[in-house]
């Protein structure tokens, strides 16, 4: 587990970043805000853009965390979001465009789309575990 050095004194962005930003870059940003405002500002984002959140991701994280993904988030281009410091792609097997940024990472997970709930549960479980660990190597 290697510590992020960015060498500032702001409180870093991190973009979490999908195909389609409709579902595991959108369980991350709301996981994000969650579990890690108080370390890193929280973001998402695609290069194609689908035209809402994905339903079961919406459903899912309602039910487990309380939290109302289509009340503050809503699908956004790699240009709709500020300049980040940290880059996470999800592992879309897409060539992402280069976004510059201090440090960037592959969380390499499936998605879930189109699958049971106790799949979509498991990548939640991992995305939140990850939050978890990138907000202990960037503190």
């Amino acid at each position: 587990m290697n510590k992020i050095i960015l060498n500032d004194n702001k409180k870093p962005k991190v973009a979490f970043v999908c195909v389609h930003n409709s579902c595991r870059s959108q369980i991350a940003e709301a996981l994000g805000n969650l579990f890690a405002s108080d370390v890193f500002d929280s973001y998402s984002a695609g290069t194609h853009l689908k035209d809402h959140i994905n339903p079961d991701a919406v459903r899912l994280i309602k039910q487990q965390y309380s939290i109302d993904m289509e009340e503050k988030q809503y699908n956004k281009l790699i240009d709709d979001i500020p300049s980040p410091d940290v880059v996470i792609t999800m592992g879309c097997n897409v060539d992402c465009p280069m976004l510059p940024c201090k440090y960037r990472e592959d969380w390499g997970l499936d998605d879930p789309t189109g699958k049971s709930d106790e799949e979509f549960i498991k990548i939640i479980q991992i995305i939140e575990d990850k939050i978890i660990e990138l907000k202990s190597r960037i503190s």
